[in-house]
């Protein structure tokens, strides 16, 4: 099912927390002495109506439960509850990126590897830079057992080309293998896994104009374009048309030269994939893809990547941050949503993989090898028997 537009839910965690950073600070200053800098910096962030019930209650005798309280209010590290329900997200830092990008080098003790021509920046990580033929993955080391997660982008596609005069885009994966380089978005083919793609460039469209020919109104899609696709190995992302014969929805995301922060999220949850952007610059969220049924196993990888040809622009990551989500399951949801270990989709016939043998060991060659020496030795020395009986047989009946 695909949605496009549409309203969203208010990215307002900037303002709580300086919310109650400003509680913290100012009842901290009260707390310990107005003359004190940290005071002073209270008395300016602090509430002006309705300090004074407050810092009774912080001189009263409990009034030190009542500090450590406001400073745990403000500290921001614990569980998150969002959207409706008993749904609670935990920062997972073993999948997540953010600056100063120090867990990323080429290390055993690193969390995340660089591939290709990616670059790591003061502000940001470089897939490709704003030249033509190059290509650029980050690939998280540590595999995602994670049963419902919420992935979040904060991305910037830039560069100096006109309309329709740049490319290639980007991709953010969650496969089963990792560090591949290849023609998907500078990922191999045939991934199995779940591959969302910001493609900049419309093939589709230039192959239509080169043939004089135009789209129906009904499927035209206007670039830059997000798409979704999940793969078990046996599909080939279709590049002349898109990818569209294999997308399970997408919607139009103008991304590029915008001179603010634009975000993806990606959610994972009871087998439902929904993705989302902020694109706007208005800290609001908007549906972009929702689709129910989707089983994606655990232990896969998390990545980035993203290539150019003849086109180029620069594709830069600011942050990934990966949140495990705690979801309350009925026990028939429970028998529902056991592990699997193939991606698929409710609804969606995937080719079947036929698994390919394993190679034989020595020993099992060399078995092969004698008992088939020994057979053939075997049958020979019957033919042979069989064949005096016969001619006795023959001589006997010439006499």
């Amino acid at each position: 099912m695909l949605t496009c537009g549409g309203g969203g839910s208010t990215r307002a965690n900037g303002r709580r927390g300086r919310w109650f950073l400003g509680l913290m600070a100012w009842a901290t200053g009260r707390a310990f002495s107005e003359g004190t800098a940290l005071g002073k910096m209270a008395a300016t962030l602090g509430p002006s109506g309705w300090w004074q019930r407050w810092r009774r209650r912080l001189s009263a005798p409990n009034g030190s439960r009542m500090l450590l309280l406001l400073l745990l209010l403000g500290s921001g590290q614990g569980p998150r509850q969002v959207g409706a329900g008993q749904t609670f997200e935990y920062l997972k830092r073993e999948h997540s990126l953010s600056k100063p990008y120090q867990g990323v080098g080429t290390g055993s003790s690193s969390l995340w590897n660089l591939m290709g021509n990616a670059m790591v920046m003061t502000q940001y990580i470089r897939l490709t830079p704003d030249m033509q033929s190059k290509q650029g993955a980050l690939w998280n080391r540590v595999p995602c057992f994670l049963r419902d997660w919420e992935l979040q982008v904060h991305f910037k596609i830039h560069g100096q080309g006109k309309k329709n005069l740049h490319g290639d885009g980007l991709a953010i994966w969650y496969t089963k293998d990792r560090m591949q380089p290849g023609p998907v978005f500078g990922n191999m083919d045939k991934f199995v896994g779940l591959g969302v793609f910001v493609d900049t460039y419309p093939n589709e469209e230039k192959q239509q104009e080169a043939q004089k020919r135009r789209y129906s109104p009904g499927v035209q899609r206007v670039f830059p374009y997000i798409s979704a696709m999940v793969n078990n190995g046996s599909l080939s992302y279709d590049h002349e048309r898109d990818g569209r014969p294999t997308e399970l929805g997408g919607c139009t995301a103008i991304v590029r030269n915008l001179h603010y922060d634009t975000f993806l999220v990606i959610r994972y949850v009871k087998r439902h994939l929904t993705i989302m952007m902020d694109i706007d610059g208005k800290h609001e969220w908007r549906d972009c893809i929702e689709v129910p049924g989707v089983r994606l196993p655990r232990g896969y990888y998390f990545g980035t990547s993203s290539i150019t040809g003849d086109l180029s622009d620069n594709h830069d990551v600011i942050s990934l941050k990966l949140f495990e989500l705690t979801v309350e399951r009925t026990p028939e949801e429970e028998k529902l949503h056991r592990d699997v270990f193939l991606p698929s989709v409710d609804n969606m016939k995937l080719p079947e993989v036929t698994a390919p043998l394993p190679p034989l060991s020595g020993l099992a060659l060399f078995l092969i090898v004698f008992f088939s020496l020994v057979f053939s030795v075997f049958a020979i020395v019957i033919g042979i028997i069989l064949y005096n009986k016969w001619q006795e047989q023959s001589r006997k009946r010439f006499y």
